[in-house]
């Protein structure tokens, strides 16, 4: 019998993990995944890899993009991350466009706060 491949056998689990997450789980991982992104773009633009630096704010983008289209406009905060989401990508595309590494420095931030904060509201749901 052969053995599986070992990032064939990671890839399962990781999409099990995907498909069996919560929506609040999902968003999330959203955020966990736009950051990572912006790791990856500020490395790929320190060492001058500018294919790897634009896949990575692309990426990075693109969750963002995914995370302002499943906004439920009902609640008044959706407005302001709405507000938010597009400033973000906006200056996603400047640091794409200019391989500008302190642009991404600068959203960082905001994107751990984001987390940080869906994090600490799912933990008091739970308490609920």
């Amino acid at each position: 019998m052969a053995l599986r491949n070992p990032y064939y056998a990671y890839n399962q689990y990781k999409q099990n993990d995907i498909m069996q997450a919560s929506p609040e789980e999902l968003t999330l991982m959203l955020y966990n995944g736009a950051i990572k992104f912006v790791h990856q773009a500020m490395n790929a633009i320190d060492k001058k890899e500018i294919e790897n630096a634009h896949t990575a704010i692309t990426k990075a983008g693109d969750i963002l993009a995914e995370l302002n289209a499943t906004l439920n406009m009902d609640y008044e905060v959706s407005k302001g991350l709405r507000s938010l989401y597009v400033y973000l990508m906006e200056r996603l595309v400047d640091a794409n466009i200019h391989k500008n590494k302190e642009v991404l420095e600068e959203i960082l931030p905001f994107l751990t706060e984001l987390r940080d904060t869906w994090k600490e509201a799912m933990a008091l749901a739970k308490k609920k």
